[in-house]
């Protein structure tokens, strides 16, 4: 390549310029074009040694910005260069500079991103679950609220059929729990038919006929279970006379309820409260429960749930009293209210007790999103005495 393919030098202080100057030599922008390429070139012209630091002054400084190397002036320079050469008209970049004793294979240090000092945005609490199927739930509530008021209303005797039903299932589900998880063997025939006796009983003959089919009951137990060998044989029948009683028996006072000339409506007022005072306890304490109520026993239910369940029940319970009893007083309503709190409460957590002796949630997955027969009468069965007595001391039993 012959000088004159590098066009004509220009003056010295200008840039680009690659002659020595009074300074020292000094780094400018070299040209670029075909001609630094070309493989037909016969000469190369020496350039000077080009310091690490290049030294700057005069004229040049204030080029300084833009007199930087466009391309490398050598090919053997691209291979140690991670860099890609800028054109003239692009922003030039200056190469990092190497210090002695980086090899040229070896990429310059980059500069750690500084780390962001805004605060992190705290985690989303977490919503609290219900534990349940709401929606499952809520749609067998209505369904078993439309049979039950259905058939309290229209045909009584079509209410105590469904009573009857309810007892002979919770039964089953009682039994077959307890050998499942205990290996205790309640006779399931006589227990079903004297629970419907007994309920059948209460509606017909009132609480004397409910305690003499209680007592052929205990009794049909004792003697059905004798046909099986002696071993387990007190366990077995103890747990029979139990679910006698704890089942069929307390459900008899809701047949008993009925018999009144208001019964429909008294039977209505003990749901109502009973379900009342679940939803209360249930909303409360899911929004305001800190204070566990009976952490060894069912340590979802809190003292804020249970006073949520006091306050809903009498409020129900006086309205109730006030315009779907005949006779009823408000003030009547609130002590009912608050009874019905007290007697739901324990009963839930009566079952409760149950179920973590047996080691299982639920009874039975009979009703979706509620378990099974047994988990909704859990409340209702101890409750159906205290409501069927005070009814009886505010207003007769007439």
């Amino acid at each position: 390549m012959s000088d004159s393919s590098w066009g004509a030098p220009p003056a010295a202080g200008q840039a680009g310029y690659w002659g020595p100057t009074a300074g020292g030599p000094v780094q400018g922008a070299a040209p670029a074009g075909s001609a630094y390429d070309a493989p037909q070139a016969q000469q190369t012209r020496p350039m000077p040694i080009v310091p690490d630091d290049p030294v700057h002054g005069g004229a040049q400084d204030d080029d300084r910005g833009a007199a930087r190397l466009s391309g490398p002036l050598f090919r053997d320079e691209t291979r140690g260069s991670t860099h890609r050469p800028t054109s003239p008209t692009h922003d030039p970049t200056p190469y990092p500079t190497q210090s002695p004793t980086q090899s040229p294979t070896q990429s310059p240090t980059q500069n750690p991103e500084p780390m962001s000092h805004a605060p992190q945005p705290a985690p989303a609490p977490q919503k609290k679950s219900a534990g349940r199927d709401l929606s499952a739930a809520i749609g067998v509530g209505v369904g078993l609220g439309v049979l039950i008021i259905a058939s309290l209303f229209i045909v009584k005797a079509v209410f105590v059929g469904v009573v009857t039903v309810a007892v002979v299932v919770g039964l089953w589900e009682l039994t077959s729990r307890l050998q499942e998880r205990k290996g205790i063997k309640a006779p399931l025939v006589p227990l079903a038919v004297g629970g419907a006796a007994m309920v059948v009983a209460g509606y017909v003959r009132g609480a004397e006929g409910a305690w003499v089919a209680m007592a052929l009951t205990a009794l049909a137990v004792l003697v059905w279970r004798m046909t099986e060998p002696p071993e387990g044989y007190l366990k077995d029948v103890t747990a029979g006379v139990f679910a006698a009683f704890y089942v069929p028996f307390l459900a008899t006072f809701v047949a008993m309820m009925l018999t009144a000339d208001d019964g429909s409506w008294r039977v209505l007022t003990f749901l109502l409260l009973t379900v009342v005072s679940d939803t209360g306890a249930y909303a409360v304490g899911w929004r305001f429960g800190k204070h566990k109520l009976a952490p060894r026993i069912s340590p979802g239910k809190t003292r804020e749930g249970l006073l949520g369940a006091v306050l809903f029940a009498m409020v129900a319970g006086a309205l109730c009293m006030q315009f779907l009893i005949d006779d009823g007083i408000w003030w009547q309503g609130l002590l009912l209210g608050l009874a019905v709190a007290a007697s739901a409460t324990l009963g839930d957590l009566g079952e409760s007790m149950i179920k973590r002796d047996l080691g299982i949630k639920d009874m039975g997955t009979l009703l979706p999103g509620h378990g099974g027969i047994m988990d909704r009468l859990d409340s209702l069965l101890p409750t159906a005495p205290v409501v069927w007595l005070l009814m009886v001391v505010f207003v007769g039993s007439a």
